[in-house]
């Protein structure tokens, strides 16, 4: 609907939040300008053809398009074509390749049985340690679930290599998203909807920017001064980059890639994770795999590595800890003083978020700025309870 007031405005970076933002507001008549730093759109959803080997990579580490929000499942299927596609994800561990999450076949592989669902049930719950009733910390919620021995071949030394740092000093709701199922569904995700967009994720964003009220400029740094140019700014960077680390930095990790190429299928699915802490690496993904309708003689494989982010580094998890959530409320409390930007996404709001909650949240920001712009209400540094 067009808005009789057309108003300026300003999204920083070129991911799915200032996309869908940038569009909604777009479509209801405002000049949208979209700046990002980078040379390219879709932020670390960015994927590309690989000249060698004609695979579709992702640049920044696969992303598995899954929801149960049936609009955003439309919202992005009306800008490029969804193949089906099933997470499926293996894991190395004492000598042997086990599928997670944890399954019925993960279970009775491991512990050398033939149970069935409910005997597996029982099984697991005799391994599990009772006596911890509230699990505070990643590693009581692990014992507490499935027992030592399941928690320290598949979640010990993986989390202590993606994290740096024990899993007891970890929360325990990090554990929260990965299930044990006693069947042999080795799906990854729940969500009714799953895919993966058949050109890749560069194409989707592409299409989502394509409108002729938005105006975007890649290889672009925003500077704060920019605030005074426009109506109002939507800000998809790091919250504490905004006001250049004044307070200090947040922490994040952030992953190194050890890129290699192969004749032939190196190991034969998309992701093998390496759950021992004598790897260095955490998992390994073969990037042809993420797009199984199309066939490729060669491979484009990945090891990664994750580790603390530097300053130069590109920030992929939010650590989150006592100390992290502590300097975010000062930045969250300095967010508030501002009257003409918001902050949103991944980094805007420090928090971990899937690609479809990351539409979700753009759609419900543009529809909130437009109610207030007609009821001349103000508009919040946040949309979101950080």
């Amino acid at each position: 609907m067009e808005r009789s007031v057309s108003k300026e405005l300003l999204l920083v970076g070129a991911g799915f939040s200032g996309a869908v933002i940038g569009r909604e507001l777009a479509e209801a008549g405002h000049k949208v300008t979209v700046v990002d730093a980078r040379s390219h759109i879709a932020g670390n959803c960015h994927t590309e053809r690989d000249a060698e080997t004609g695979v579709m990579v992702h640049v920044y580490g696969p992303h598995i398009f899954h929801t149960d929000d049936q609009e955003v499942w439309e919202y992005v299927n009306r800008f490029t074509t969804f193949k089906p596609y099933v997470n499926r994800v293996k894991t190395t561990s004492k000598g042997q390749v086990f599928s997670l999450p944890i399954n019925l076949h993960t279970i009775n592989q491991f512990f050398d049985k033939t149970m069935r669902p409910d005997e597996a049930r029982e099984f697991i719950e005799a391994q599990a340690d009772t006596s911890i009733e509230d699990p505070q910390t990643f590693e009581e919620q692990a014992l507490r679930f499935v027992g030592r021995d399941l928690y320290e071949a598949f979640f010990k030394g993986y989390t202590q290599k993606q994290w740096g740092c024990h899993p007891s000093k970890l929360p325990a709701s990090i554990l929260k998203r990965l299930p044990v199922r006693f069947n042999y569904n080795d799906n990854y995700f729940f969500h009714r909807f799953q895919g993966m967009p058949e050109e890749g994720y560069t194409k989707l964003v592409e299409g989502i920017l394509d409108h002729p009220n938005i105006s975007l400029h890649l290889n672009t740094r925003f500077e704060r001064e920019q605030v005074d140019e426009y109506d109002h700014v939507f800000y998809s960077g790091p919250l504490d980059g905004f006001f250049d680390n004044d307070l200090g930095r947040l922490g994040y990790r952030t992953l190194d890639f050890e890129r290699f190429t192969y004749k032939g299928d190196y190991q034969g699915c998309a992701v093998m994770n390496y759950g021992e802490e004598s790897v260095p690496y955490t998992r390994i993904t073969e990037h042809k795999h993420f797009s199984p309708w199309e066939e490729h003689e060669g491979s484009v494989c990945y090891r990664e590595y994750s580790r603390a982010c530097e300053p130069e580094d590109v920030p992929y998890y939010p650590i989150r800890l006592v100390d992290e959530k502590a300097l975010l409320a000062k930045y969250v409390e300095k967010a508030r003083q501002l009257d003409k930007v918001t902050f949103v996404g991944r980094l805007g709001t420090y928090r971990y978020l899937d690609m479809d909650v990351t539409i979700r949240e753009a759609l419900d920001t543009a529809r909130g700025f437009l109610d207030r712009v007609e009821n001349s209400e103000p508009v919040p540094a946040f949309f979101v309870d950080v």
